[in-house]
């Protein structure tokens, strides 16, 4: 079978004139099994058993390799990441602060963070994905979404700075990767002491932007990638 065949809802096997249906498939069920049984111990066999009828050719007609559908899962997350971002960017009823503020609690807090951590992908064994994530950081997320915020603050007196682009590039550098308990294998703890640096150097910027709660909410993401090693 061809890669513009997927299984129907009735289990029979249905042309599929759209392609990216196909890519969304392969998606849905390799971040379902990258869940249920870890990255590392995931194989493309694995994918392919449960795509019912799908070929392993029509995988790779799509995807070099179960790293590339990990990319592809972690981009497909961060589009929807970015796109809250860009909501929070736009509003007009916020100062630049405020608008951290909502940046640091709304991005914690989303529910799929909660699947990411379960993931828990071996950043050691995946240098391009971790390639991938500061290359999102630095050249996307940081001149598009932070940037302007903190240009806006500066404006209205709520951000003080006079590096607004190295700003954003080290909230973002710090948050997404220093923090991040699957790139350094933090405990507890270790988030613990990394989080309250962070607050402290927020604050000694004049941010007041991370609270008691990101802070339990950081340990609880730590937390379940803790238990799902």
């Amino acid at each position: 079978m061809d890669s513009s065949h997927v299984e129907g809802r009735d289990g029979t096997v249905a042309r599929n004139k759209h392609p990216e249906e196909t890519v969304n498939l392969i998606l849905d069920v390799a971040f379902r099994l990258f869940m249920e049984k870890g990255y590392e111990h995931t194989s493309i066999q694995d994918i392919i058993d449960h795509l019912g009828g799908l070929s392993k050719g029509a995988i790779y007609h799509h995807f070099k390799s179960k790293e590339d559908i990990l990319v592809a899962v972690t981009d497909r997350i961060t589009a929807e990441s970015n796109q809250m971002l860009a909501d929070i960017r736009d509003r007009s009823d916020m100062s630049g602060q405020e608008k951290l503020k909502t940046i640091f609690r709304e991005s914690i807090r989303r529910p799929v963070q909660n699947d990411i951590f379960t993931v828990a992908p071996d950043f050691h064994k995946n240098p391009k994905l971790l390639f991938s994530l500061l290359h999102d950081t630095i050249d996307e997320a940081a001149p598009n979404y932070i940037l302007p915020i903190i240009k806006q603050g500066i404006l209205d007196g709520s951000i003080k700075t006079d590096y607004p682009e190295q700003l954003a590039e080290l909230i973002l550098l710090v948050a997404n990767v220093w923090m991040n308990p699957m790139i350094f294998d933090s405990s507890e703890e270790e988030s613990y002491c990394k989080f309250m640096v962070f607050r402290q150097m927020m604050q000694g910027l004049g941010l007041d932007v991370v609270d008691d709660d990101l802070l339990e909410r950081l340990q609880e993401l730590t937390s379940i990638y803790q238990k799902s090693k």
